[in-house]
């Protein structure tokens, strides 16, 4: 018989073998398996309760004949949801052993946060104990399912992501894999969703000058290639002018950077002629506000302007890899928002692809311009509904902040779809208000039909803003999104690092799942 290892606790969350050679030992052992294992355990009903394992805790604790439960109520209290203890040298196989808190068994939906807890539980722990086996620099992760493996891998893949594309020192790639095999479709599924969000969340923080208009286009592209039932068409200026989207067209002609109009078509109904979804993404590129400048403070995170194209885009492209059984059809106006003596004027008037007339108050209010004859022509496409998503206004980061996304809609059908995915995902959504009050702020106009701001500046701005969308839509389900508020991450969702957050990518794509098994005709 070996030695007996006893454990020193140096640090929180650290349990080391107290003899030195040991040390050494395991750190070789280390080197050649490079393999780590994150199990989650429950929070005990009573407060000196034992912890309580998953299956898979359950199954390496018997492996290791029963030390993991006895360290683990050695080292100290009861693990907290979202809390971790790293333990090393159990088994060969497994040098390092990071145990999560999940929280309370059997968590489900809380009504109250309007998201369900137990797969928000999971996901957070996940990702926290992901990235300590990263600390450690450790190549490949084993996770547990943790009783649903979708929201363990969406945890572990979101978790790990960090945008790094332009640095010379990066963090180590860790890959993260299912432990076991019993679930292995539900984990793939929730692989493929976070890769989505995390494709909006490389596209939202790369530099503008890498993600221009013609680049971002190429981007999604070059993504969606390998599918057979994806048609993707970059229209260039020409084609935008013969559209006569002149209300595009007016932000557009202050930059450098030509203008596109992404238009993809994913078919993935039997039914090649179903009425498909239209989703509409705003996408400025970088947005300066135009002669109506904004302050230079904060102004580089206007790269992710064009978060709603990156979303919506990025929802399409998960969609296919999903193979979901719905016709979908992407639209993302793309441009840069520049001052220049080309650019629009404050007080200019400007004509928008249904003839309507735009009297542009605030070349900061530029979004609504793209989005207004992006939505005329995607009612070109008998569609079952049109979703349009934007980064559209400060005033819905001031009244939601970064908790949901605000969703303003003139169908209760729509909004029941898009409430419901949001519970699964735990990327909530906000019904705000379209009521004709707002819509006389911005009809009541000196010199055009419309105004690009409500006329008492800003008040209720991100419900003026929906007004003005409305007054482009004339299709029975419409929803617009304002995702403002959640365009970035500071330290509010656990499970995404610091920066642009690529929500509500996987929001959306539930969203279409559902809208995919509803065979109910909307009202």
């Amino acid at each position: 018989m070996g030695p007996i290892l006893s454990f020193h606790k140096i640090q929180d969350n650290f349990i080391y073998p107290r003899n030195t050679h040991l040390i050494c030992m395991y750190r070789i052992i280390s080197r050649n398996y490079m393999n780590g294992l994150v199990l989650g355990v429950y929070s005990s009903e009573k407060a000196d309760g034992a912890a309580q394992f998953t299956s898979a805790g359950d199954a390496f604790d018997r492996l290791v004949s029963g030390k993991l439960r006895a360290l683990l109520s050695l080292c100290g209290p009861p693990l907290k949801k979202g809390k971790t203890r790293i333990f090393h040298g159990l088994h060969q196989d497994f040098p390092s052993v990071v145990v999560v808190g999940l929280g309370k068994k059997n968590a489900g939906i809380n009504e109250q946060e309007n998201w369900n807890e137990g797969k928000e539980n999971i996901r957070t722990a996940v990702a926290v104990g992901c990235r300590q086996i990263q600390d450690l620099e450790i190549p490949c992760v084993e996770v547990d399912p943790c009783g649903d493996a979708q929201a363990a891998a969406e945890g572990a893949v979101l978790g790990l992501h960090e945008y790094n594309e332009l640095k010379q020192k990066k963090k180590p790639v860790v890959t993260p894999q299912l432990h076991g095999s019993a679930e292995s479709q539900a984990w793939q599924k929730g692989v493929t969703y976070a890769e989505g969000q995390n494709l909006a969340r490389y596209l939202m923080e790369a530099p503008a000058n890498y993600i221009t208009p013609i680049k971002f286009a190429e981007h999604i592209e070059q993504k969606l290639r390998t599918f057979s039932n994806v048609k993707v068409h970059i229209r260039p200026e020409s084609w935008i002018t013969t559209q006569e989207m002149g209300a595009f067209l007016s932000v557009a002609k202050g930059s450098a950077e030509p203008p596109i109009f992404l238009e993809i078509h994913y078919l993935g109904s039997a039914n090649k002629d179903d009425s498909p979804l239209v989703f509409v993404g705003k996408g400025v590129t970088f947005d300066s506000g135009g002669i109506s400048l904004k302050p230079s403070s904060g102004m580089d995170a206007m790269r992710a302007d064009m978060g709603g194209a990156a979303t919506v885009c990025s929802a399409i492209v998960t969609a296919a890899a999903l193979n979901l059984p719905l016709n979908i059809i992407g639209l993302a106006p793309l441009c840069e928002n520049m001052p220049s003596g080309k650019a629009n004027k404050p007080g200019d008037v400007v004509r928008a692809k249904n003839g309507k007339t735009i009297q542009v108050d605030n070349t900061d209010a530029e979004g609504r311009l793209l989005l207004a004859d992006a939505l005329c022509y995607a009612h070109n496409f008998n569609a079952r509904a049109i979703v349009n998503a934007a980064t559209l206004t400060g005033a819905m980061d001031v009244a939601l902040g970064s908790a949901a996304t605000g969703v303003f809609t003139n169908s209760s059908w729509l909004w029941t779809h898009l409430y419901e995915a949001s519970i699964l995902t735990g990327d909530r959504v906000w019904r705000m208000p379209l009521f004709e009050h707002y819509t006389k702020q911005v009809t009541d106009c000196p010199l055009a039909d419309v105004s690009n701001i409500g006329k008492y500046s800003r008040a209720g701005g991100a419900c003026t803003a929906a007004a003005f969308l409305k007054e482009f839509v004339t299709a029975s389900h419409w929803a617009h999104l304002d995702i403002a508020g959640v365009m970035s991450n500071k330290d509010e969702v656990p499970y995404l690092r610091k920066g642009m957050a690529g929500r509500p990518t996987r929001t959306l794509v539930e969203f279409a799942a559902r809208l995919s098994q509803d065979t109910h005709s909307a009202k």
